[in-house]
């Protein structure tokens, strides 16, 4: 492939970039098939530019090697070729003379990543104990402003996202507050609903009670009424009843 090509693809997707801005990622395999094809691509392109703007600011000697998930290569070679370099590097690791100059240059490097790991951390020790109040006094007056400027955007957004706890809390408990109302509403309707049909049952059956002893009084009346009427015919008004004799 054409690292002319390649570092023509970069500038694009790094204009494009621009304009979009970069946020911070997770460093994790990218699940989505085609969001990781396309973040290999624009991660390689940048590796090939980074190595090639190395091989010409250092006039250093350069190959790289890259194989994508799906097998194909991808490689740079400032000078030759990468096999050239391949071939000088195994040269130099078997040349017993050169083992002991790049134990070195590691140790090195190593320990220049440790001091400056160091220091970074020191920085931010001393900045959180400035934050908390703590070891002011070596601080000038341009460093305690900078240091109020912090303090004080903290605090800001601090307050900021208290008051969208507090605000989401209060619209949470007023619809919670309109529920319950409603329900409450509802409890209360079928309770007079309830209380309706228990009293049009009770009416129903003291009415049938009312009904039934009327009946029964009538029926006695009736009763009464023929006895009455069967005596008057045996014996009508003017004529007593016969004496009973004794024999």
């Amino acid at each position: 492939m054409d690292f002319q090509e390649e570092l023509d693809e970069e500038s694009m997707s790094v204009s494009s970039q621009s304009k979009l801005g970069r946020g911070k990622i997770e460093i994790k395999r990218i699940e989505n098939t085609t969001n990781r094809q396309v973040t290999f691509c624009k991660r390689r392109n940048g590796l090939l530019k980074k190595a090639y703007e190395l091989s010409v600011l250092c006039d250093a000697e350069i190959a790289l090697i890259v194989f994508s998930s799906r097998g194909r290569l991808y490689e740079y070679a400032n000078d030759s070729s990468v096999r050239a370099t391949i071939d000088r590097y195994k040269k130099a690791y078997a040349d017993p003379s050169n083992n002991g100059s790049i134990s070195e240059a590691n140790t090195q490097f190593y320990q220049q990543e440790a001091s400056k790991l160091r220091a970074q951390i020191g920085n931010l020790q001393n900045l959180n104990r400035h934050l908390l109040g703590e070891s002011l006094s070596a601080l000038s007056v341009k460093d305690l402003k900078s240091l109020e400027s912090k303090l004080e955007k903290g605090i800001s957004k601090i307050r900021s996202r208290k008051n969208e706890l507090l605000f989401a809390e209060i619209e949470y408990m007023q619809k919670r507050e309109i529920e319950l109302h409603t329900n409450n509403q509802l409890l209360r309707a079928k309770i007079a609903e309830n209380e309706r049909s228990q009293q049009n049952m009770n009416l129903s059956n003291g009415g049938g009670i009312a009904t039934r002893r009327g009946e029964e009084g009538s029926m006695g009346t009736n009763l009464e009424d023929n006895n009455h009427h069967q005596y008057d015919s045996h014996y009508p008004s003017h004529q007593d009843p016969p004496s009973l004799q004794l024999v």
